[in-house]
């Protein structure tokens, strides 16, 4: 097998299986394929078949049905990932062309057949086959929820934070959380909590960068009485507090360094003295830390111990702001809409799509909580049976429309009513709120997607943004014809 680098009419490097009796004339065409970037095994329907069938995954197989018929093939088409098909027959008839695309092979091409059209033939289906993988995650993005405890999400990178939260949860491991502010950082702390045996224990939280060092390491292990001026009584700490529970230590990266020895002495003796006490105390705690700064730049500036920083990241968590999750802006602003409603005895419906749209647009740099606050806001305002876009803040409507010299798009045909159309009506304010923020870019819309420009070009089309005017599209991004 030969891996050959080029410019083909596909993006990358593709693995086709070339299954034909003829090896020479399979060896040619191989050479044809190979020319244009795509790396190729050929095989003669020997024995080694079997593994190459069993063990391997493709991009495409292209067979003679006399080596192999399509029925032997077909199984493979119902796994994921699911290689595209090309039949290339000797002889056959319409019937067994029709019988093959009904079994799912993407062509059926009878010989004698050019290099060229094996290469367009071959194009066309990996196309095809491209499309319905981002078709499919793609609805998965807008479509599946992913739960933790009362977290929800619709975006994959999150269902990775759930599941790594989820199966470490009834363990000791120290778990460090980075993620910008507004993030749900403490939330994710709470349900870690509550997914594990010590969840009827106390969580405790302590916000490090709230409180000066003095008095953070008081209120961390406690003091004894005359400890220092004011220390009228003793007093237990947070960790005394969490003893069998769970500690939170948010902001972790504020504490100085003298406080980070007597905390790196806590998480691996599991033991402490009050201040101003000689009495060495036993605790059992469950430390998760969390941090909206870069705690690795802190280590190698010396700012963070290098030796807490491995201890308090047994296990990492980074959680991707809401920007780069655009999905969940409409199932968090419903589900803020619907807690928020009943919180302030809003008898509300729900959110207009014009508003949904909007709201998709912005790219909240205070993240879920702005995003709720701002739910709350027009709850509050709100003055018939859904929000609309008048309710929003100011700058969630401006970041929006106005400045790009874009034309108001006159939103879905109607209020959602099925799920499926609540479904549809999310897909399009998605793509619509990320056309806007590229200013009408395809290339740099489809990227932050994550699919190609021909399925953007098909999902504007399904939803009338053909002729939506975003602004001027950056320099290289012309629409595909």
């Amino acid at each position: 097998m030969v891996n050959m680098p080029g410019s083909g009419d596909h993006p990358w490097a593709t693995r086709l299986l070339l299954i034909d009796s003829d090896v020479e004339g399979a060896r040619h065409l191989a050479r044809a394929l190979e020319a244009r970037g795509h790396s190729v095994e050929v095989c003669a329907g020997t024995r080694r078949l079997e593994r190459l069938l069993r063990s391997e995954a493709w991009d495409a197989i292209l067979c003679d049905p006399q080596v192999v018929p399509m029925q032997r093939i077909a199984p493979l088409l119902e796994r994921p990932g699911a290689p595209a098909v090309i039949l290339l027959a000797g002889f056959g008839s319409i019937q067994d062309a029709v019988e093959a695309m009904d079994m799912g092979a993407s062509n059926y091409l009878s010989r004698p057949v050019s290099d060229e059209q094996v290469a367009s033939a071959l194009a066309r289906a990996l196309e095809s086959r491209d499309l319905r993988a981002e078709n499919r995650r793609l609805k998965a993005q807008v479509g599946e929820r992913f739960e933790l405890d009362n977290l929800h999400s619709r975006h994959p990178s999150m269902a990775g934070v759930f599941e790594l939260l989820r199966s470490v949860a009834d363990t000791r491991a120290t778990i460090l959380i980075e993620g910008e502010s507004g993030t749900g950082k403490t939330l994710l702390a709470r349900a870690v909590h509550r997914h594990s045996s010590r969840a009827e224990a106390p969580f405790v939280e302590v916000n490090c960068g709230a409180l000066p060092d003095t008095l953070l390491e008081s209120e961390l292990f406690g003091h004894a009485r005359g400890a220092f001026t004011g220390a009228a009584r003793e007093r237990k700490g947070k960790f005394e507090a969490a003893h069998t529970g769970t500690l939170f230590l948010d902001e972790i990266a504020c504490a100085s360094l003298d406080l980070q020895v007597k905390l790196l002495r806590v998480l691996q003796d599991r033991e402490y003295e009050r201040v101003g006490d000689d009495r060495t105390r036993k605790v059992d705690v469950r430390i998760i830390a969390a941090t909206n700064t870069d705690l690795e730049r802190a280590v190698a500036e010396g700012r963070f111990r290098r030796d807490l920083y491995y201890r308090i990241r047994v296990l990492h968590v980074e959680v991707p702001p809401l920007r780069e999750r655009p999905s969940d802006v409409p199932l968090l602003a419903a589900e803020f809409c619907e807690r928020l409603s009943a919180e302030h005895d809003r008898a509300l419906e729900g959110i207009d799509p014009d508003a949904l749209v909007l709201l998709c647009a912005h790219d909240w740099p205070g993240n879920v909580r702005e995003l709720q606050n701002g739910i709350e806001r027009a709850v509050l305002l709100a003055r018939g049976e859904r929000i609309h876009s008048r309710d929003l803040p100011p700058e969630v409507g401006s970041r929006a429309t106005g400045a790009s010299g874009a034309t108001p798009d006159p939103g879905p045909p109607e209020t959602p009513t099925t799920l499926r159309e609540a479904v549809e009506a999310t897909e399009r304010a998605v793509l619509l709120a990320c056309l806007r923020r590229h200013r009408g870019s395809r290339k740099h819309a489809a990227s932050e997607l994550g699919v190609n420009r021909t399925t953007l070009f098909n999902k504007m089309r399904k939803h009338g943004l053909m002729d939506t005017v975003f602004g001027a599209p950056h320099e290289g991004t012309a629409p595909p014809a």
